[in-house]
């Protein structure tokens, strides 16, 4: 247990950035109908199950022009 509590201050950053990545990309991921691969449900489910790869993926990869 008091390794977990050592490295929280590591980790709630990471947690942090996780969940506001994954919220800013859902969020244009459901206000936008164009990407350059794929469709909404596979950037969905790429963002949701690849957690801190997936919204930098779809940034990079899948947002459309717009």
């Amino acid at each position: 247990m008091t390794q977990i509590s050592n490295l929280l201050p590591l980790l709630i950053p990471i947690i942090v950035l996780e969940l506001i990545l994954i919220i800013a990309a859902l969020i244009h991921i459901f206000r936008h109908k164009t990407y350059r691969f794929g469709n909404r449900l596979l950037w969905v489910i790429i963002v949701l199950c690849f957690q801190l790869i997936g919204p930098i993926v779809y940034f990079i990869f899948g947002r459309g022009d717009d």
